[in-house]
């Protein structure tokens, strides 16, 4: 990398009174080995004066303030819209990075091309375990971080394509952001990564993990697993599915999906949260029509098949101990591995 024309990179951390963690987030942006970056806080109307008393602490910050919550995507796309660098960091406000991380990321960028890059993620209140290292989409639509919750040794250390990178920390082009196009404002929060990393595999774009590059992350400090998370992530999961999937794929995915349908309804009961399957199934039936219309714009730009990306999907997925007893993820597991072998087949 040239280091005497550093080009500038713009760092967009949305915040959501996210008082014990911000402060600590940007002292650590500000602490970076590199010269040529812009800091953007984006505040999506906290209540608890984060925004303001870290702009007196740090004036050098650009500060948006939204009059409400516009959720982790729209609030994002703000922030994208105000940045001036020609590469452009997601960073959560529950994070802590360490000084040479742009230098890695920009060298990374560099070396193996185009794409959505993440670093290794760990846990601030417990550095050894790991949140996140790298993410991974299931055949039917689940998304989730490999190693999540597992001790961070040799067996996450090596650089590899994955299939969409964490927004906790995502680095890329803003050439790139423009030709996939933004978050998706209609998933508010969770599935945005996800589905960006997907609609950025149709236009051939990759994504990366990058071990070298450790970010500390508190982990879902906002929702943590409450009625609203499973909620998004049940309505934004089949958004994902009707929308990317051609409706030749649908077709041939359905009957599996129908015997994943009935168990996810029976664990939603099982954990009192049949209510927010519902109200996810409600809102995916009463937006069919912006349904259909991104399905008809993506279907229209991507230029890779779903044949070819369904390959690199996984049939399991990791679930975290928080959400399930290993006992029934194992069994889940087993079922949806038999099932997405198949699928995998006749696609």
């Amino acid at each position: 990398m040239n280091l005497t024309n550093l080009p500038k990179v713009s760092v967009i951390i949305l915040n959501y009174n996210a008082k014990d963690f911000l402060e600590k987030c940007i002292s650590s942006v500000i602490q970076s080995d590199y010269d040529n970056f812009e800091i953007i806080v984006v505040d999506n109307g906290s209540e608890d004066k984060s925004h303001i008393q870290c702009k007196e602490k740090f004036p050098q910050i650009k500060l948006i303030e939204n009059k409400k919550n516009l959720g982790y995507c729209e609030g994002n796309n703000v922030g994208l819209k105000e940045a001036n660098g020609e590469y452009i960091i997601i960073l959560n406000p529950d994070t802590e990075v360490q000084s040479d991380w742009i230098k890695k990321f920009l060298e990374k960028f560099n070396n193996h091309g185009e794409g959505l890059y993440q670093p290794k993620l760990l846990a601030t209140n417990n550095k050894k375990r790991i949140n996140s290292a790298g993410n991974m989409i299931n055949v039917f639509g689940f998304g989730y971080s490999l190693g999540k919750g597992k001790n961070d040794n040799k067996e996450y250390n090596k650089f590899k394509k994955i299939n969409y990178a964490s927004g906790a920390c995502l680095f890329t082009s803003r050439k790139i952001l423009e030709k996939i196009g933004y978050f998706d404002s209609f998933l508010f929060a969770y599935h945005d990564d996800l589905e960006l990393g997907w609609k950025g595999a149709q236009l051939n774009i990759q994504s990366f993990y990058v071990p070298e590059i450790i970010v500390y992350h508190a982990e879902s400090f906002s929702f943590k697993w409450s009625p609203k998370k499973y909620y998004l992530l049940e309505r934004n999961r089949w958004y994902c599915i009707l929308t990317h999937y051609s409706k030749s794929t649908f077709y041939k995915l359905l009957p599996s999906l129908i015997i994943i349908e009935i168990i996810i309804c029976l664990y939603f009961f099982s954990k009192g949260m049949f209510k927010e399957k519902i109200r996810a199934s409600f809102s995916i039936l009463k937006n069919y029509k912006k349904i259909k219309e991104t399905h008809r714009k993506i279907e229209k730009e991507k230029i890779i098949s779903d044949q070819k990306i369904i390959q690199t999907f996984s049939n399991e997925i990791e679930i975290p101990m928080e959400v399930s007893d290993s006992f029934t993820s194992s069994l889940f597991n087993g079922i949806i591995i038999f099932l997405g072998k198949i699928v995998k087949k006749i696609i």
